[in-house]
């Protein structure tokens, strides 16, 4: 119990003291025009309240990813709880601040062309396979894991593939319309679901006498029943919760509807600790009422879903465990939509078709749904794979835009460039030790290959950096973002 509530004290206080350093370090100018306003179009650009953008940006970035990862975490025992924690302050946090504060001054660019701006015009047709890829991958699971929810809920028979059609149907509607008509008016709703469901659950764990285990000398191990090795197996398995690249898409989309520059740190970061908070108390969850053992044959049976249908009933009875699996439908479907609005933005981005008639917009829309559904037959835990490396490989990448963006203008780099290059390492012995890679294994030669290109990519960021540095005439934009308007 002590190991929980400790970790859900050290994200808090972590906002209220690093989120300041890294706020800071950005350099807000609170009396700057946002995007909201320089190029307010009343689509995807317009000025709405913190409260708004705060439900806005944790559902867009909450998913099932703070839950189904956090539940497969679990097995690896209470070691889970350092990367949640620490992972979430230092990383997640700090990727996600970083992201939507350099797009808001860029007005509300998305990764690829950030990466175009600051890494060099050659990345930015990489950065949009992967946002891309990454984007179908996190629509296409937020839409397979609901639809299982919805469909064991009902207590008639209806079929998979309607539920996941309806769901969809929802997805073209609100992804077409304007962002305060869908996303400022339901939110709030989900929002609401999904605090209150999310605190029953924490509550229920604090007072129903259940065990939480706790970190200890004799648990700061690998628990994992099948052996999963935790580097870089967990940094992957609980992605969302402590550092994500999908928020890496979000946070632009936001940036959009900001009203000043000091709320970033309470959206940007605030909703990325809130997240991790969510992640504690799923982890907790799995680890106080399971074994490994028994853990790991629920989600065999019938992936993480089974396991949130089984805590929210065994901790909160009939009534009350429905509500609590509502709002985990919930947050896969805001965070679904949130993916295909952002994946449909990055590709008109990518291909200038200007979001600005009905005709334009499903253009972009439908060929989206239509792979989207294709994905839908393929094995959701095939899916999850290959979502996780996308998502981490997509993080390490917004972390070295923002490692550029600050090494550029002479500020602290390495609060991005630290998290970015472990998270390179861990990209790159994913796909050489996973069978879905290079099948290579964990062996001394593939952690020396790792090591060997993570040291040649981190040589590459430095060699280019100082290049482009010396080649930026004083009035360039990123060196005056804080007193310029971008063109």
């Amino acid at each position: 119990m002590y190991t929980f509530i400790g970790g859900i004290l050290l994200l808090i206080i972590g906002f209220f003291t690093y989120g300041k350093i890294v706020e800071k370090n950005f350099g807000i100018v609170p009396d700057r025009q946002t995007p909201a306003f320089s190029h307010r179009d009343n689509l995807d650009y317009v000025p709405m309240p913190r409260w708004k953008n705060l439900i806005i940006e944790l559902l867009n970035i909450a998913g099932t990813g703070p839950i189904f990862g956090p539940i497969m975490g679990a097995l690896y025992g209470p070691v889970a709880y350092i990367w949640i924690v620490f992972g979430c302050i230092f990383a997640g946090a700090v990727h996600d601040y970083m992201t939507g504060m350099i797009s808001l001054r860029f007005n509300g660019m998305q990764l690829p062309e950030l990466a175009s701006r600051l890494l060099g015009k050659g990345t930015r047709h990489i950065v949009n396979i992967f946002s891309i890829l990454l984007l179908l991958l996190v629509g296409t699971v937020f839409v397979i894991s609901p639809a299982t929810l919805i469909q064991s809920m009902l207590p008639f028979s209806i079929s998979l593939i309607v539920i996941t059609i309806l769901i969809f149907v929802f997805y073209l509607i609100s992804t077409v319309l304007p962002i305060d008509k869908t996303l400022g008016k339901i939110y709030p709703w989900f929002g609401a679901i999904l605090i209150l469901s999310t605190g029953a659950i924490g509550i229920c764990l604090l007072f129903s006498g259940h065990n939480l285990p706790n970190l200890t000398a004799a648990s700061l191990k690998n628990m994992h029943p099948a052996g999963m090795p935790i580097f870089p197996g967990m940094f992957f398995t609980i992605s969302c919760g402590a550092l994500s690249g999908f928020h890496a898409t979000q946070a632009p989309m936001v940036s959009r509807t900001l009203e000043n520059e000091s709320e970033g740190r309470s959206v940007f970061y605030g909703m990325m600790i809130a997240e991790g908070v969510i992640a504690m108390i799923w982890a907790a969850a799995s680890m106080s009422l399971f074994d490994g053992q028994t853990l790991m044959q629920l989600i065999d049976q019938g992936t993480p879903s089974l396991v949130v249908n089984k805590v929210s009933y065994m901790l909160l009875g009939s009534t009350l465990g429905t509500i609590a699996i509502t709002g985990v439908i919930v947050l896969p479907i805001s965070s679904g939509l949130s993916a295909f609005r952002s994946c449909r933005l990055i590709l008109a981005e990518y291909f200038k078709v200007k979001q600005d008639t009905l005709g334009k917009i499903l253009m972009v829309t439908l060929p989206l749904y239509a792979i989207s559904f294709g994905l839908t037959f393929v094995n959701f835990n095939i899916l999850w794979r290959y979502f996780n490396w996308a998502n981490q490989t997509t993080a390490m990448i917004a972390l070295f835009v923002a490692s550029r963006y600050l090494y550029l203008k002479g500020k602290n780099y390495f609060m991005t460039l630290v998290p970015g290059s472990l998270m390179l390492y861990a990209v790159f012995m994913y796909i050489l030790s996973e069978h879905i890679g290079f099948n290579m294994g964990l062996t001394t030669f593939s952690y020396s290959l790792g090591a060997l290109l993570t040291c040649g990519v981190i040589a590459a960021f430095f060699i280019t950096g100082k290049k482009k540095k010396e080649g930026l005439p004083t009035t360039a934009f990123v060196l005056n973002d804080d007193r310029m308007i971008l063109e």
